[in-house]
């Protein structure tokens, strides 16, 4: 469900500047930066790099981006 919600012109810019580095609009890099927080306060003792590269490996899965591991 999507629903209108006010931000601070700060909040907005600063979206609009890192989303076209990693390609998204401005609201998909407020979710983004939202979901990583929710996460973050949900797994106080995970480190930051620990959360988005498993975000990424998920996204690799969902993607169909996997091989297999050879050990050894």
């Amino acid at each position: 469900m999507a629903k209108a919600i006010k931000l601070s012109d700060e909040l907005v810019t600063d979206a609009a500047i890192h989303g076209n580095a990693q390609h998204r609009s401005a609201p998909r890099q407020i979710e983004y930066w939202a979901r990583i927080g929710k996460l973050a306060d949900e797994n106080p003792d995970l480190p930051l790099g620990f959360i988005k590269d498993t975000l990424t490996g998920i996204q690799e899965v969902e993607a169909d981006n996997v091989s297999d591991y050879k050990f050894g």
